[in-house]
């Protein structure tokens, strides 16, 4: 059972997703609109929620703002239903990423960019956790997810399917805007402390990077996907699409 702590969070799970929320813990005398908000969502859906004592919440989360929900796991999405939804997709392919704060960053500037879906592999990959929730800031809801068992095999099938493969990685010969973003395309990034995989490099039919002037050596991997979505915000604006 997943658990959602922070308020925004929790109305957009009974506003775009109620079948999945199994309960909710409300603070004794907590004065909050977004908590008023949410007993009113509950009562719609015929949500069962409870009022607990500070201390019943502080042992769920103690960085709670007054409720908690109770939800199922959310659901994955096929990758096939994924590409149907989209005459041109756009995809952000995840190898490694294990850090819930970057997937939840992530998530949300997926779902502000019109991301089609994101692809994460069964291993190596952090799971649809409460915190990626919470830092998506209620973009989960939204964010179609696949889940495949590998994802050298996965990019190969969506080049056979006329999709570009693009790797993020600093040191490419090209820059991220160096692309025409307006085709269907599958962005993939790195692991937080190794990048790519060799393997999956090999699959890119480009890499492209980031230039970097000061003394790190790398961007955060969340940061470097929300350039990389919005020049293809920025690309497919200009087209027209």
């Amino acid at each position: 059972m997943e658990t959602i702590s922070r308020l925004n969070p929790i109305v957009e799970a009974l506003r775009s997703n109620p079948q999945r929320v199994h309960k909710i813990f409300i603070q004794k005398e907590a004065r909050h609109k977004k908590i008023s908000q949410i007993i009113w969502l509950a009562h719609e859906h015929h949500i069962p929620f409870l009022f607990v004592p500070r201390q019943k919440l502080d042992s769920i989360d103690k960085n709670h703002q007054g409720a908690v929900a109770m939800l199922s796991p959310k659901e994955f999405s096929s990758l096939e239903s994924i590409l149907k939804a989209s005459e041109q997709p756009f995809l952000l392919l995840l190898d490694g990423v294990e850090d819930p704060q970057n997937f939840g960053a992530i998530v949300r500037n997926a779902e502000g960019g019109g991301v089609d879906g994101i692809v994460i592999p069964e291993r190596h990959s952090v799971g649809l956790t409460s915190t990626v929730a919470s830092v998506s800031a209620g973009a989960l809801e939204h964010v179609k997810i696949a889940r495949v068992k590998n994802l050298a095999q996965t990019a190969d099938m969506l080049k056979e399917r006329d999709i570009w493969i693009i790797g993020a990685e600093s040191g490419g010969s090209s820059y991220w805007y160096e692309f025409d973003y307006t085709q269907s395309v599958a962005i993939i990034l790195g692991s937080e402390g190794h990048g790519l995989r060799p393997l999956i490099k090999k699959k890119c039919d480009k890499i492209l990077s980031l230039p970097l002037f000061g003394k790190v050596s790398s961007l955060n991997v969340a940061s470097a996907a929300s350039i990389f979505i919005y020049e293809v915000i920025r690309q497919r604006m200009n087209a027209g699409r």
